[in-house]
């Protein structure tokens, strides 16, 4: 897996530094984009604390913006960066209590203009990369793309986990439905890429991650925990070997297909 490169969007979030380690462990260069500089600077830190030989990029970019990306490619082309593999992890997940100052998340008061945010960056933006560096994999004759969904691309939420007595009637905070369509669809994107590109050796699949514990509220953990046969959230660290697996040419027959690490929550 040496002398390769991975570009992962969203390098500055929750799973983007870990997707970073889990490859720059392998050897593989990395490079991260994000729309804010100080958490880059946090998220190359972090993977050169635990890979301290590895060589970690980061550049400010808005990815729902193609003109942005195009210029991307342009830098990086400049400084011999050429993208082997693609982890479209971006995604907005707005913090349920920010939608309004009422009832929060609910479908007849949902803001259009912050669905619109939500697709521009988990749907339009994936394309936008798969487009750019896609092309150029298919120019060299090989890729990999692995998009970042959600248990939420495989099943509805259940609103009921957002109350402290677990009923969906008290329920006043709702997982908005726009990270739902957005997960949906980038499930959607894996499997037409997979089967558009694979004569040309570009592969495409995704992987499915559970919820991950950091510092939701009590009863939300203790909710969810429920619905989870291992009756745990995830650690952070814990989808590691699963992007090693995606991002490997071991499993070369492998594409349009889904990886599901939720702990056997979409299992019932």
């Amino acid at each position: 897996m040496k002398n390769r490169t991975a570009l992962i969007t969203g390098g500055g979030g929750l799973l983007g530094p870990q997707h970073g380690i889990a490859l720059a462990s392998e050897g593989i260069n990395i490079v991260l984009i994000d729309k804010k500089e100080i958490k880059l600077k946090r998220a190359k830190k972090r993977i050169l604390n635990e890979c301290p030989y590895s060589t970690v990029h980061t550049f400010l970019c808005d990815i729902s913006k193609e003109k942005n990306l195009i210029k991307l490619k342009k830098k990086l082309k400049q400084k011999k960066i050429f993208i082997d593999i693609l982890i479209n992890n971006a995604a907005m997940n707005p913090k349920m209590n920010k939608y309004s100052k009422k009832s929060t998340g609910t479908v007849e008061n949902y803001s259009t203009k912050l669905l619109i945010k939500e697709i521009n960056v988990g749907i339009v933006g994936a394309f936008f990369c798969s487009k750019i560096f896609g092309t150029e994999m298919v120019k060299k004759n090989g890729g990999i793309i692995i998009n970042i969904g959600s248990d939420l691309s495989m099943n509805a939420p259940d609103q009921s986990v957002y109350h402290k007595d677990d009923n969906v009637n008290k329920v006043k905070n709702f997982k908005p439905i726009g990270y739902s369509i957005t997960k949906f669809g980038l499930l959607g994107i894996t499997k037409y890429l997979a089967t558009y590109w694979a004569r040309k050796n570009v592969r495409c699949n995704m992987l499915i991650p559970g919820a991950v514990q950091t510092n939701q509220p009590k009863f939300l953990i203790k909710n969810v925990s429920k619905r989870i046969p291992m009756n745990r959230w995830a650690k952070p660290n814990e989808y590691r070997k699963a992007i090693q697996f995606l991002a490997s040419e071991t499993n070369s027959y492998m594409t349009g297909q889904t990886v599901i690490v939720d702990g056997g929550r979409t299992t019932w």
